[in-house]
């Protein structure tokens, strides 16, 4: 089974269209026969992704550090959760174990795994693709940010071209390269 991890928030955010987005991308997901990878959580964006991959008959994996599992942040009904010492060794077992990346909205720690997956990938250590689920262009500023450090340098413009960003679900599976399988 192809698996892919998803980064998103902890918390829900100010717009209803997130979590609207969360609990679709989590059945689109269970739909395709997709495996998710995610960060373990109970609450937020994370909590309403899984849930919605297990209500759709999904198999969800989470990676957790032990901090948080201790806080009872822990979703109780993963199929597989590996409880981690710390937030560097759940972001090297996710990119271990998923076959690609997909980031919807979130905080600093979506940001941050989703970074350090790119700086992966453009160190040629990590070559699976990168998504965006661009709800309500969440991501456009995002977008900007990065094409500023392009143009003044510091980033290569053939890297950033490998991601992808789409506000539509399924064409966002589809453009990373995981169609309709089942």
């Amino acid at each position: 089974m192809k698996k892919i991890c998803v980064f998103c928030g902890a918390r829900s955010g100010a717009r209803p269209t997130y979590v609207a987005a969360a609990r679709a991308f989590g059945r689109l997901l269970a739909d395709r026969g997709l495996g998710l990878v995610y960060g373990g959580g109970r609450v937020g964006l994370m909590g309403e992704l899984a849930q919605a991959a297990l209500d759709h008959g999904g198999y969800v994996t989470g990676v957790i550090p032990s901090f948080l599992s201790q806080r009872e942040l822990q979703h109780p009904g993963l199929h597989t959760c590996h409880v981690v010492t710390d937030l560097m060794e759940r972001k090297a077992m996710m990119m271990e174990i998923a076959d690609a990346f997909v980031a919807l909205p979130g905080g600093i720690g979506t940001l941050d795994e989703v970074l350090e997956v790119m700086a992966w990938r453009g160190l040629k250590r990590v070559d699976k693709p990168i998504g965006f689920f661009n709800v309500d262009d969440f991501f456009e500023p995002w977008r900007t940010t990065l094409g500023y450090l392009d143009q003044e340098g510091f980033v290569e413009s053939a890297e950033l071209g490998k991601l992808v960003y789409e506000t539509e679900p399924e064409r966002l599976l589809e453009r990373l390269g995981f169609g309709p399988v089942r």
